[in-house]
Order: structure tokens, then C-alpha cells, then sequence
């Protein structure tokens, strides 16, 4: 594992609160939380079901707005832009890698990877995309629409749609979710070498104790809040962490 970077971080959370719904319906989904996401580093965010995991990787990743407190990616404070603004944000800054692969099935694997640029106007790097494309082994699979793909290539295919606009940072929800231990394992190896090699950002949430293991650093949540870190993570270590969180 790398040491930290001292670069200004790549996301930024400030007292965020989220709260859905009104009333004695509320339900506080994120309680004041304040958290930095080093660049260049695989961060990994766990915790029980409710915790507030995914809502947090939302926000941060601008697809939820906060009830209060700020978010920011890079420099930019997310409540300053416009929906066209995030949207272009969103689409040149971040990728995603979700448990639902999101490919379009009219698309074939090379399509569905460039898509990101070809709705944008732009052309991809072919250098970047033929290591891209080499990394995930998919040179055989370009062809292939989504129906005829396993779940791990599909997987795969997602990953390399969120790589190839070389993002500033990359949010998985629960990549792994859906894919059989070999598929998912790969998927995982290929994220820590997206840090390790790429250097890119990397904010994983996962209940998975063996993938959050692959991060740099852990942070837990409960109730909305942060309660525990960990740095240089093994999986005995996250399972006993998580044991004791919940004793």
C-alpha cells in the first residue's frame, strides 16, 4: 500500500445531513458527517444495513443533494452548480460501478465503454483505451452485446466505462454484489490496480469484509455518523473490528 498523498483531497464531505421524508416520517439518513477521501488512495466505506453508506456514496458523488452541509469534489462546492453543471461534473469527473451493471443491451461491450464520450462529443484516447480494455482482458468481448456476456464481464465492462474518461474518482456501490467469488475477486484485484497503477480514487462501499481488505483505509458508519476508522486493512482484522462494532 501506498503512503498517503499530501494533495488536496479528491472529495470532501462538511457536516452533511440528509434527511428523507417530513414530519415523524423523517428518517436522518446522514447525521453531521465529516469525512475526507484521500486522493489517489481506495477508500472503503462499511457498516450495517441503515447505516448510511450508500447515501453518503450518493452525495458525494452528486447524485443526491444534502438537506445541509456541503459537499465538495476537488475544489468545487457542489451546491454552486446548476444541473447542467453537475451533470458535466458527473460525466468528465466521476465514474461508477454499481451492483446493477447499467449497460445499455442494444449496445455491444465496446459501445457501452465509450459511452460516456460519445455522449459527451468526444473521442476516446486509444492508448488509454487499449490499456483500459487490456487490463480488464475484454479484447475478446468487444463485439458481444450485454445478453451475451457473464455477469463478471459485465461487471467488467462497467468498470472499464468508468475508467475510460480517467476520472478524478470512482464510486462503487457493492460492485461485487452480484458476481460469483472468482468474478468478484477479479473485479476487486482490478480496482486496488486501478489505485496502485493509475492512481486513481477509489470509494468503495461494501458489507464485504474480504473486499473492503483491499482498501487503504476503512471507515465505519452507524446511524448516519462515522464511528471508526481503519488503516491498511487485513480481513481477519475487519471481521474482528466489525464483531466488536456490533457487540
Amino acid at each position: 500500500m501506498r503512503p498517503a498523498s499530501s494533495a488536496s483531497p479528491a472529495a470532501r464531505a462538511i457536516e452533511v445531513v440528509k434527511v428523507y421524508g417530513e414530519g415523524t416520517a423523517a428518517v436522518r439518513a446522514l447525521d453531521g458527517i465529516s469525512l475526507e477521501i484521500d486522493r489517489g488512495r481506495f477508500t472503503a466505506i462499511m457498516g450495517a444495513s441503515g447505516s448510511g453508506k450508500s447515501t453518503l456514496l450518493h452525495c458525494l458523488a452528486g447524485l443526491d443533494e444534502v438537506t445541509s452541509g456541503r459537499v465538495m469534489i476537488g475544489d468545487i462546492d457542489l451546491a454552486t452548480l446548476d444541473d447542467n453543471e453537475l451533470t458535466r461534473l458527473r460525466r468528465d469527473r466521476i465514474g461508477f460501478v454499481f451492483q446493477a451493471f447499467n449497460l445499455v443491451p442494444t449496445l455491444t461491450a465496446a459501445e457501452n465503454i465509450v459511452l460516456p464520450l460519445s455522449i459527451a462529443g468526444r473521442q476516446p484516447d486509444r492508448d488509454w483505451l487499449d490499456v483500459v480494455i487490456s487490463t480488464l482482458h475484454l479484447g475478446d468481448r468487444l463485439s458481444h452485446r450485454p445478453s451475451q456476456l457473464s455477469g463478471g464481464q459485465q461487471q467488467r465492462v462497467a468498470a472499464a466505462r468508468a475508467l475510460i474518461t480517467r476520472p478524478d474518482l470512482i464510486f462503487a456501490d457493492e460492485p461485487s454484489g452480484n458476481l460469483d467469488s472468482r468474478s468478484g475477486a477479479q473485479l476487486l484485484d482490478f480496482l486496488r490496480k486501478a489505485v496502485n497503477d493509475f492512481s486513481q480514487t477509489i470509494v468503495l462501499v461494501t458489507h464485504d469484509p474480504s473486499a473492503a481488505a483491499q482498501a487503504d483505509r476503512i471507515v465505519f458508519l452507524a446511524d448516519g455518523q462515522v464511528i471508526d476508522e481503519m488503516a491498511s486493512p487485513s480481513t481477519d482484522r475487519v471481521i474482528d473490528r466489525l464483531l466488536h462494532l456490533e457487540a
